[in-house]
């Protein structure tokens, strides 16, 4: 049986991700903070108070999965706010920092031994991240962190295919979840499902590429 590990699992995409994996069949690991009752209902192996962006949380995380095997890590956790000239927040930015940036690389280090040759690693990011398509500014702590984990994630993309494991860079779409006030375009339900085509189409001649969930190759 196939085993998937998911960030931020309790609601939104992360909780889609184990709802879809669990009807494929997989071993569905759901890490989280805190659950929540729509995950706590789907059956699924649940590891709670797991902060990603604590170091010690993320060593906890590590002894748990000790000598199991990962075929698909999915760093799906994040935050969201948005800060600009007229409005800063230097405290966010830090914040958004530690969650979106280094929480995903500090996941990864963490569990890559895990990791074999044919497992899969997705780095959910946003196209908010990619420089050359900022038409809009503001958003500068979530824009400045994501556009860091895109850039250490092609780093470890490079490396990580030295052990045949292949990573995606991906951007769900504008998603109707609560990080936005549910002002999205799509469901959860639908980015996971083009989330997981972009996984399943992941191989080690296209790893590192920065995708959206449709499919389309982003500028970085």
């Amino acid at each position: 049986m196939k085993h998937v590990v998911i960030t931020g699992a309790n609601r939104g995409i992360g909780l889609s991700f184990c709802q879809h994996y669990l009807a494929l069949g997989f071993r569905v690991t759901a890490v989280v903070r805190k659950s929540s009752p729509e995950l706590d209902t789907l059956g699924c192996e649940i590891i709670s108070n797991i902060d990603v962006a604590c170091g010690t949380s993320v060593a906890n995380l590590k002894q748990h999965l000790l000598g199991q095997s990962v075929d698909i890590l999915i760093n799906n956790a994040g935050i969201f706010s948005n800060e600009s000239l007229a409005n800063m927040d230097f405290a966010a930015i830090e914040k958004q920092f530690m969650v979106n940036a280094l929480a995903p690389i500090r996941m990864t280090h963490a569990l890559q031994k895990c990791l074999s040759s044919g497992s899969k690693v997705a780095m959910i990011t946003s196209r908010m991240g990619s420089i050359a398509d900022n038409g809009s500014g503001a958003y500068i702590g979530y824009r400045m962190s994501k556009a860091a984990l895109n850039a250490a994630s092609k780093s470890m993309a490079i490396e990580l295919a030295g052990l045949g494991v292949s990573l995606a860079i991906l951007h769900p779409g504008f998603v109707q979840t609560e990080m936005v006030g549910f002002a999205g375009d799509i469901s959860p339900d639908v980015a996971a499902e083009r989330l997981m085509s972009r996984i399943d189409e992941l191989n080690l001649s296209n790893t590192g590429t920065f995708w959206h969930s449709n499919g389309a190759v982003l500028p970085w």
